[in-house]
């Protein structure tokens, strides 16, 4: 036997639907404020740590520049800064710190050139005030020898 509900039946059930459904509204909101500082917070986390990343890379390979520049025969120390300079700011990382040793005017053939470069990741950051990384220094270093008939 088939049983048929009357018109006040489905009334009642929806009614009933109703009410639980009005019961949860904002359900929603409340999850996305627990849940929405937490998502921020990677978010603005990843960009930061990926424009370090990309910011390390760049001092490595000025660095790099630098210490090809130093090994020359005619290379000076304001030359390596100069060219570790352009390199770096040609790419947006402005205020590089370059450090070149031994002077290039007089090392010898065979000799270790060191050129490191430096910046404080706050000027380099593409937040107003970095969160996770602001007083962190990033440091890159290269070493070649020096070229000469010596």
């Amino acid at each position: 036997m088939i049983q048929t509900r009357n018109q006040n039946d489905i009334g009642s059930l929806v009614s009933k639907n109703r009410r639980r459904i009005s019961k949860r509204n904002g359900v929603a909101a409340v999850e996305f404020a627990i849940i929405a500082p937490v998502f921020f917070l990677l978010v603005i986390g990843s960009v930061e740590l990926g424009r370090a990343m990309m910011v390390q890379q760049i001092l490595t390979n000025a660095s790099r520049v630098g210490a090809r520049n130093a090994t020359m025969l005619n290379a000076t120390e304001q030359g390596v800064i100069d060219s570790v300079n352009n390199y770096a700011s040609s790419v947006s990382v402005p205020s590089t710190t370059v450090v070149v040793s031994p002077e290039p005017t007089t090392a010898s053939a065979g000799d270790q050139m060191t050129v490191t470069v430096s910046v404080p990741f706050q000027y380099v950051s593409w937040l107003s005030s970095p969160w996770f990384l602001g007083n962190a220094t990033l440091t890159a270093s290269s070493v070649m020898s020096k070229e000469g008939f010596e």
